[in-house]
């Protein structure tokens, strides 16, 4: 039966519905237990866990299980390895799975003591249970005892329940597992322990010998429990703690020999819990932020190595100044903070970035050189859905090994930087859902030999060194074309013929520049009606254009002549005939103008009489301007 906390009726009994409903997808794996309790062969008979203590912690958004197995082999032969069991839909949560001896209380445990484990199939087991074999360091005999303590680590373990919550909705999550202890083996006497953040529960299952203490719900003492015994329990509470998952991380740890270790790490971050539905307020959050806002996080904490310098955290927007930093000797810590808070459902992305002092994690073994770095993100509480490490070497390294605490994919890329010549080697390691428990050290063995850090500054000093020999020789070569060579001598038959062109063309300005003047006198004299002055003018610019006359013939008597001037020669011929028929129509009209002027003729009949002279100028004043245009050009 279900027991829920004091709260209005029609509440617990819809939180019953729906814990009760989500425990169908685990009766076909009770099912097939309750057929393996009768069905326990006889070698796996012969081991009894006495006494099992299991301790589930469920304060974060990671599940930690802890079981403390008293183990006791009760049949006549030797046992070598323990067998651990969990259900298909634990085993595909499964992150992280260490066993270590318990040496008794009072007594210091060897750090080196974590036990071998390896994914078995036992023979006749169903596929909906994953077994884990422990290798003993001794093989067990009969009558002998051995507690062992083993740490199993699961993610996405929680599921939100309800799946969308609004703004101001806490954040509910619900958790399934079996009150006994799933084993192969008979227990003797088990108990289970689950901690929660909070006191507030929901809903939970309760079974014989249940009670709860503030935030701890504690089911048992249970005894005499055969193989494969089962209990389902499921408890729907209130968490509010940061579900933050990096869906990819990638970090870049780069070695340079000259004292620096840089590190590169992009996130792709999401809240993991309950979805935000319905709209989102700015001004509820920051004036109730635990009441508004409750389920979701505004910043994560970082713990850098000690001596991290030069720390940056930034997006694609740029630089992100709302982030902190603080340290002692032991640690560095970096305040995250996004851009905006992050609620379910919500994703960013951002790189920080730090360098760490090289002699704190290069040393030197057996002749060979090795990078001792961690492997996990230090974010903390952070589930990693795929991380991918990335160690790039100094170029010319070789004879490359990496080792492992955990099995990962390895693989090996090329990096080319600034002042490389065939490119750095890296080492790829990767791995999928990873937690905290990863963030153990990995090392990368490779040979270097030392002279290879003399190649970049030796490429800079002959690059600079062949740039100013450059500049020297530059300097003080004569580059000239010889005098006496064809090419110069067309070269200098071409620069003749521009000077000539160029000549012509300000003729041609001065000639076009007479005519202005003459036209400014036909407009004073219609505005005075000075006819004298008109032909005063006329003498004078008649003069003007007889000497740009005689100019041009010796000008365009060069051109003709030379064989350079053979393409152009048609244009300037052309432009010298329109700018004197030009001359002829201006002349004509200004004749016509002050003839009429003297007979007294104005009006509409002086319009006619110039009109048709008035139109072919305006037309060959544009050709003339046209054809300066190209020559100008060209």
């Amino acid at each position: 039966m279900v027991k829920w906390l004091p709260a209005e009726k029609r509440r617990a009994e819809r939180h019953e519905r729906l814990v009760m409903g989500s425990r169908f997808d685990l009766l076909s794996l009770f099912t097939t237990l309750a057929l393996l309790s009768t069905t326990t062969t006889t070698v796996l008979s012969d081991v009894v866990l006495s006494k099992v203590d299991r301790r589930i912690d469920l304060t974060s958004q990671i599940v930690r299980v802890t079981s403390t197995l008293k183990v006791e082999n009760a049949g006549p032969g030797p046992v070598s390895e323990i067998l651990l069991t969990f259900p298909e839909v634990q085993a595909k949560d499964l992150a992280y799975l260490t066993a270590a001896l318990n040496e008794g209380k009072g007594k210091v445990r060897n750090s080196g003591s974590s036990l071998p484990i390896n994914v078995v199939n036992p023979e006749g087991m169903p596929p909906s249970l994953t077994f884990h074999s422990i290798s003993l360091p001794k093989a067990l005999a009969e009558g002998d005892v051995l507690t062992i303590d083993v740490l199993a680590v699961f993610t996405h373990a929680l599921r939100p329940f309800p799946e969308e919550i609004t703004q101001a909705d806490i954040q509910l999550v619900l958790f399934q597992d079996t009150a006994h202890y799933l084993s192969p083996y008979a227990v003797n006497v088990q108990s289970l322990t689950v901690r929660l953040p909070k006191a507030r529960i929901e809903t939970y299952t309760k079974l014989e010998n249940t009670n709860v203490h503030g935030s701890d719900i504690k089911y048992g003492p249970y005894q005499n429990l055969p193989p494969f015994s089962y209990a389902p329990v499921a408890v729907h509470f209130e968490t509010n703690q940061p579900f933050a998952v990096a869906q990819e991380l990638v970090r870049e740890i780069e070695i340079s020999h000259w004292g620096n270790v840089q590190v590169t790490e992009h996130y792709n971050i999401v809240h993991g819990g309950a979805k935000s539905k319905g709209e989102f307020s700015r001004l509820d959050f920051q004036a109730r932020p635990h009441l508004r806002g409750a389920s979701a996080f505004k910043n994560l904490v970082a713990k850098l190595p000690p001596r991290a310098h030069s720390i940056y955290y930034r997006d694609e927007i740029g630089n992100i100044s709302t982030s902190n930093v603080w340290g002692d000797p032991k640690k560095t810590e970096l305040l995250i903070e996004p851009r905006y808070p992050l609620f379910g459902g919500w994703r960013t992305t951002f790189t920080i970035g730090y360098g760490l002092p090289l002699q704190d994690f290069l040393f030197e073994s057996k002749g060979k050189r090795f990078i001792n770095f961690s492997f996990g993100s230090p974010i903390n509480d952070l589930v990693i859905d795929n991380i991918i490490v990335k160690v790039v070497l100094p170029e010319g390294s070789n004879d490359i090994f990496t080792s492992t605490p955990f099995p990962a994919k390895q693989g090996k890329e090329t990096k080319i930087s600034h002042l490389d010549v065939v490119g750095r080697p890296v080492v790829v390691l990767e791995k999928t859902n990873v937690v905290p428990e990863h963030n153990q050290y990995f090392q990368v063995y490779y040979r270097f030999n030392s002279l290879s850090m003399l190649r970049e500054p030796f490429m800079l000093i002959s690059g600079f060194f062949f740039i100013f020999v450059a500049c020297i020789v530059y300097m003080h070569v004569d580059m000239s074309i010889s005098k006496t060579s064809a090419s110069y001598l067309a070269k200098m038959q071409w620069d003749e013929v521009r000077a000539t062109i160029q000549q012509v063309q300000s003729v041609i300005n001065q000639c076009l520049y007479t005519h202005e003047k003459l036209e400014a006198s036909l407009r004073d004299l219609s505005r005075t009606g000075d006819v004298q002055a008109c032909k005063t003018a006329r003498k004078t610019a008649d003069s003007l254009l007889k000497e740009y006359s005689k100019e041009l013939k010796p000008l365009l008597s060069f051109l003709q002549s030379s064989p350079q001037a053979t393409q152009i020669l048609p244009k300037v011929e052309e432009l010298v005939a329109k700018e004197r028929e030009l001359q002829e129509r201006l002349i004509a009209k200004h004749s016509t103008i002050v003839d009429c002027y003297e007979k007294k003729i104005g009006g509409r009949e002086l319009e006619n009489r110039v009109a048709s002279q008035q139109q072919k100028v305006v037309v060959l004043k544009q050709e003339v301007e046209d054809l300066l245009d190209y020559i100008e050009e060209i």
